[in-house]
């Protein structure tokens, strides 16, 4: 099974896999899953976000990933849970999962892989150059 299959059947049937909406299981769950893999299902996914964004952030992905899922909620990265309803973080539950599925095709496209790094160094790169990395 590839990655994505994993990833998919976990979109499809959430509960198959204990997941029930909870952005906090969903993050604890793929963290176990990825260390399982020595890192290797999401390594480069926070370097992605950040290129997706376009800018610098001292975020790690699960932050990142609420910040997208979530633009209307005040706070940033984990303190936008304190301000969300059951349905919101469930539904940044499914966005997570959905980016992860996104960030999964590119990964696997040496490429576009490349590409991403090579605009993710010239993002801190300009950083640096302005003083602010």
């Amino acid at each position: 099974m590839s990655d994505e299959d994993f990833i998919q059947g976990v979109r499809d049937r959430p509960g198959l896999y204990g997941l029930g909406g909870s952005y906090k299981d969903a993050v604890a769950y793929l963290t176990g899953f990825n260390e399982a893999r020595s890192g290797g299902l999401m390594r480069g996914f926070t370097e992605w976000l950040v290129v997706r964004k376009g800018e610098c952030s001292s975020f790690g992905w699960q932050a990142l990933v609420l910040d997208e899922a979530l633009p209307n909620v005040e706070g940033l990265g984990w303190n936008k849970l304190r301000n969300t309803s059951s349905r919101e973080e469930s539904e940044a539950v499914q966005q997570l999962l959905a980016l992860l599925y996104e960030f999964l095709t590119m990964r696997d496209n040496v490429m576009a892989l490349a590409r991403m790094y090579g605009k993710y160094h010239s993002l801190h790169s300009q950083a640096e150059d302005s003083g602010g990395v």
